[in-house]
């Protein structure tokens, strides 16, 4: 999980809400949470990558994960 302050949201939890409201799925207590660290170690990585180039800014190929 990323290294951001516990209890921190990268996320905002309505429009997260609506979208799997909108797939025809319910959204569990936990799940934002989960989402939540899984988009924290995003940036963690991005900016690792980044960082690996020789970069400051962290560009939207910097988020890809293969």
């Amino acid at each position: 999980m990323g290294k951001g302050k516990k209890g921190e949201m990268y996320l905002v939890g309505s429009k997260v809400k609506a979208a799997i409201k909108a797939k025809g799925c319910n959204t569990a207590g936990d799940a934002l949470e989960g989402l939540n660290g899984w988009v924290c170690w995003l940036v963690e990585q991005a900016a690792k990558r980044a960082k690996a180039n020789g970069r400051k800014t962290v560009r939207a190929y910097d988020f890809i994960v293969m």
